[in-house]
């Protein structure tokens, strides 16, 4: 896939030191909520997230996992897309460990 940006790059995980879902949470601030699925999946949806150090998903394929339509909240947010990560096996501790 071509990414709009190397996942790798400050631009994407600031040189590997970024992974999964902090990769995610870094794209929204505070005053970004209420946030919808759609509008953040229109802006973000291509954006490369480095799951471990051999996956790149998009932040789409993260998203594909999601139901809800809005969040009020980073916490909200940030519950939905860690549990989206666990049921697309997106989950590194819980893949190795399964």
């Amino acid at each position: 896939m071509d990414w709009p940006h190397d996942p790798d790059s400050d631009e994407g995980s600031e040189g590997r030191r970024k992974y999964g879902q902090a990769i995610v949470a870094k794209k929204l601030d505070a005053e970004d909520f209420p946030v919808s699925t759609g509008a953040f999946v229109e802006t973000y949806g291509d954006h490369p997230v480095r799951i471990d150090h051999e996956q790149v998903v998009s932040v789409g394929d993260i998203f594909e996992h999601i139901d809800d339509a809005e969040f009020d909240d980073f916490p909200a947010f940030h519950t939905a897309v860690g549990a989206a990560m666990r049921e697309a096996g997106y989950w590194p501790l819980e893949r190795d460990h399964a």
